[in-house]
C-alpha cells in the first residue's frame, strides 16, 4: 500500500489545507497511532489517526470520490461563498457534499449566465483554470447594433486592452435580426470581463452573455436556470484527459498554493494575415 505524507491525506480527507494542517502537526493537535505527530511522517490511511483526540474516519482517509457537476447561473448571482451586499451566490444552489467542499471552476460575473463547472478535486479546478492548457470557454452574445467584418477580423487578430493583448479565437454569426444580432465566440483564458472588454474596445454593446461551453463540457439545453447536474464518469473522466490528469489519481480536497491565480504572460496580438 502504498504511503504519502501526513498533511496530504488529511487534506484529501477535506479537514483544510495541506499549510493549515502543517501547522496543526507542528502544534501537536494531530496523532498517529497514538503518538504525536510530526512533519514528514507519512501514512497509507489504515492508521488510527486523531486531530484534537478525535479520530479521522478511516472512509475519509482513504480518500474522496471526484465529483464534477454543471451549474446553470442566472443572472444576479455571485460566483463567491459570501457577498458583503447581501446578493444571492451560486454556492446556495448547491448540493451539500458529505467530505470537502466544492471549488467553483472560474467566474462568471454578475450580468452573466450559463455554464459553470464545479469540482470537490483542487487539483482539477486547477488545471483547468490554467492557462497552460488553453482550454477554449465558448459564449453566446446578443450584441446590440451592426457588426462589421472589420470588427471580426481585429478582434480575432487581437487587440490591446488595459491588462494587455487579448483576442477571440474565434467569432462566428449565429443569427439573429434588427437590432439584436447573437454571434458566438471562443477564449482561452479566463480574465475578469474578458469578452465584454474585447467587444466594448470596438464600440460594440453587448446586451446578453451566456457560457455555453468550458473545454469539452457544454450547457445542456434541457438544464434550467439555478439547476446543477452531476457529470457522469465518462465525462469525468473526458475532463480530466483534457488537463492531462489522471482520472484514477487520488484527488486534493482543496486548490494548490496560489491555484486559479497563476501570473499570465503578456501575449503579442497575432498579426493579420
Amino acid at each position: 500500500m502504498t504511503d504519502e505524507k501526513l498533511q496530504k491525506v488529511l487534506a484529501r480527507a477535506g479537514l483544510g489545507s495541506r499549510r493549515e494542517l502543517e501547522g496543526w502537526i507542528r502544534d501537536g493537535r494531530v496523532r498517529v497511532d497514538g503518538r504525536v505527530a510530526t512533519l514528514g511522517d507519512r501514512v497509507t490511511g489504515t492508521e488510527h489517526i486523531t486531530v484534537d483526540g478525535h479520530r479521522v474516519a478511516r472512509e475519509r482517509l482513504a480518500g474522496l470520490r471526484r465529483k464534477v457537476l454543471v451549474y446553470h447561473k442566472p443572472v444576479g448571482e455571485v460566483t463567491s461563498r459570501q457577498d458583503p451586499e447581501g446578493r444571492p451566490t451560486v454556492f446556495e444552489s448547491l448540493p451539500r457534499l458529505g467530505q470537502g467542499r466544492w471549488i467553483n471552476v472560474g467566474r462568471l460575473d454578475l450580468n452573466t449566465l450559463g455554464l459553470l463547472l464545479f469540482t470537490n478535486d483542487g487539483e482539477l479546478a486547477n488545471r483547468l483554470m490554467h492557462p497552460k492548457w488553453q482550454l477554449e470557454r465558448e459564449y453566446a452574445c446578443r450584441l446590440y447594433g451592426t457588426v462589421e467584418q472589420s470588427v471580426v477580423d481585429r478582434l480575432v487578430a487581437g487587440v490591446t486592452l488595459d491588462d494587455g493583448e487579448a483576442r477571440f479565437d474565434s467569432v462566428e454569426p449565429v443569427g439573429g435580426t434588427g437590432e439584436n444580432v447573437w454571434y458566438h465566440v471562443v477564449v482561452r483564458e479566463g480574465r475578469q470581463r474578458e469578452v465584454r472588454r474585447l467587444w466594448e474596445s470596438q464600440g460594440v454593446t453587448v446586451s446578453r452573455l451566456i457560457r455555453v461551453r468550458y473545454g469539452p463540457v457544454r450547457l445542456p439545453e434541457d438544464l434550467p436556470r439555478g439547476r446543477y447536474r452531476f457529470l457522469d464518469s465518462d465525462a469525468v473522466r473526458a475532463l480530466c484527459r483534457a488537463v492531462d490528469l489522471d482520472p484514477d489519481a487520488a484527488i486534493s480536497a482543496s486548490l494548490p498554493q496560489g491555484g486559479g491565480r497563476q501570473q499570465r504572460k503578456p501575449r503579442r496580438a497575432a498579426r493579420r494575415r
